[in-house]
């Protein structure tokens, strides 16, 4: 996959990967979970047609992981700095979890970029959005990586569909990032909070969400509908968090006519 690096404004490289060929439509550019590199979007990348653009976040993969703060328009930041190293004016973003997250300070900051928006599995922030129950906090809390990998994989994907697909799963966490980075994206996502700027939201916006997705509540995805102009929310029934890679013959299809109907 070709890889090339963006210097951020503070001067830490970020590295990206672009597949596809060059076509009529803008690139599409894909964002990540917490703690997650590109390997995130392997199983999908090929559905939609177009030529994609993975980010390494600071602190993951091939990307530089400075121990300092990180944020949600943070990373935002480290997008466009990649747009401006790859010379794309505008494109299409589609950010899942955290990337959701991060793609919603992406589009109320730099406007002019972004033709449309697809949010997956994600929320508005910690103030007004459905958070994940204590119990499963403490789950995640595991010591041990094995026991945290299991409660993960529990929240990404059905009982049935882990029976058949034993993985490995590519979206468990970027087993390369040292203990302090994976801090410092808790961090940042859980101090999220785009609220009082999601109306400012200018970009045509599908929301997708799991039903049955725990980690990120569904109900978010009304919410982020009803907080944004010009969105509208697709539940995926049976789905939990990672319902675009176990959903991909639904979820892939919704993103690819939403995009083309820009």
């Amino acid at each position: 996959m070709p890889e090339t690096f963006a210097v951020a404004s503070d001067g830490v490289r970020i590295g990206c990967q672009v597949e596809g060929a060059e076509g009529n439509d803008p690139p599409l550019v894909l964002l990540a979970g917490q703690s997650n590199n590109h390997h995130w979007w392997d199983p999908v990348r090929d559905d939609f047609g177009r030529r994609t653009v993975t980010i390494d976040y600071r602190g993951t993969g091939s990307s530089d992981k400075p121990d300092e703060p990180y944020s949600t328009p943070g990373f935002a930041a480290d997008v466009l700095a990649v747009l401006d190293h790859l010379g794309f004016d505008q494109v299409d973003l589609y950010g899942t979890s955290m990337g959701g997250r991060v793609a919603q300070w992406f589009a109320v900051l730099h406007p002019d970029r972004l033709r449309g928006l697809v949010l997956g599995c994600t929320s508005p922030g910690k103030t007004h959005g459905h958070e994940r129950s204590r119990e499963i906090r403490r789950a995640l809390a595991r010591s041990d990586q094995a026991g945290r990998d299991e409660v993960l994989a529990d929240l990404m994907y059905t009982p049935q569909w882990r029976r058949e697909h034993p993985g490995p799963y590519p979206v468990l966490g970027d087993a390369s990032m040292p203990a302090y980075a994976k801090g410092r994206h808790l961090v940042a996502s859980n101090s999220h909070e785009a609220w009082a700027e999601l109306p400012s939201i200018k970009a045509p916006t599908l929301i997708l969400h799991g039903t049955d997705d725990i980690f990120s509540p569904a109900a978010n995805a009304q919410l982020l509908a009803d907080r944004i102009p010009h969105a509208h929310a697709e539940l995926i029934q049976g789905a939990r968090h990672a319902y675009f890679h176990e959903f991909q013959s639904v979820a892939s299809p919704l993103v690819t006519a939403f995009l083309n109907a820009l």
